[in-house]
């Protein structure tokens, strides 16, 4: 009789649940129907670029919780990334981002659409909550979000980016740290 373990499965399991959280982000309601998000993964080697990068952001910016998270994603078997474009929806008399019309936004790209930093927000919430039904240890952190905006992962311009890491193992590395 053989038996398979746990140990054995682990790193299939969280790459599966990545995929799930993913499709979940893709499918959450978006403003007027419209898709601004840009999705994705990272892990192996990758891990280890982007918390170098989280460190020397650290470093230069002053924000000590930069270095804390870089050593939560080397605990992590994968990072969820999920990121806006600035792509204003079109309309009249919104205000929402703080300008009175769409157009008059325009004059100000790197402002971010309120419903595109919505629309991240919830897609964010949606893969953090299948995170939770399978029981796998996640956080969501704008730290590393900054970093893959620096690295330039992407490979398309963004606005807002956050990354959710995920982790299988006896106590969570996210919380109590």
């Amino acid at each position: 009789m053989a038996i398979q373990f746990e140990n054995e499965i682990r790193h299939s399991t969280v790459q599966e649940v990545a995929n799930l959280m993913l499709t979940a982000a893709r499918t959450a309601p978006k403003g007027r129907g419209r898709d601004t998000l840009v999705l994705g993964k990272i892990f192996g080697e990758d891990l280890k670029i982007l918390a170098e990068k989280m460190y020397e952001m650290s470093d230069w910016n002053g924000q000590k919780f930069f270095a804390r998270d870089a050593g939560n994603i080397l605990n992590s078997e994968v990072v969820i990334v999920l990121a806006t474009r600035i792509d204003p929806l079109g309309m009249d008399n919104c205000g929402n981002c703080g300008l009175d019309t769409c157009k008059n936004k325009l004059n100000y790209p790197d402002a971010p659409c309120a419903f595109n930093s919505i629309d991240l927000g919830i897609a964010v919430g949606v893969a953090a909550s299948i995170a939770a039904e399978h029981r796998v240890d996640n956080r969501v952190m704008f730290s590393a979000g900054q970093a893959i905006k620096e690295l330039n992962f992407l490979g398309e311009e963004v606005g807002s980016v956050l990354c959710i890491p995920l982790s299988v193992s006896s106590k969570s590395p996210y919380f109590d740290r």
